[in-house]
């Protein structure tokens, strides 16, 4: 089974675009991955997209690791680094120019697709 690893920029785009993401990356058979800290990242959010995450959060299943310290773009960048098989999905530019991993994107505002 393939697995995703989401970064805070992709979580709160597809939350405030009100895609159904959880439900769209199980229907494409991959398996969801969403780091500790992009978790604390958004909890250092306080805006109704963060709060409505966390609602979402809670009814779905998705497996949470542990990148280690440091900035979290720089721990997801390693992680795909080392892990080459792994979907990323961000919309943060430094991370998609850094890696070479296939890339889970937001198109059209409703669709998600792997490039």
């Amino acid at each position: 089974m393939k697995k995703v690893i989401l970064d805070s920029s992709f979580i709160l785009s597809c939350v405030k675009q009100k895609i159904d993401f959880f439900e769209e990356i199980k229907f494409m058979g991959m398996k969801i991955l969403i780091p500790k800290q992009v978790i604390r990242e958004i909890k250092g959010i306080d805006d109704s997209n963060s709060k409505l995450f966390f609602k979402i959060l809670k009814k779905n299943k998705f497996k949470e690791i542990d990148l280690g310290k440091g900035k979290v773009d720089n721990l997801i960048i390693n992680f795909a680094k080392e892990n080459k098989e792994i979907i990323v999905a961000t919309l943060d530019r430094e991370i998609k120019r850094k890696i070479q991993n296939s890339r889970l994107v937001i198109r059209g505002k409703k669709n998600l697709e792997v490039l």
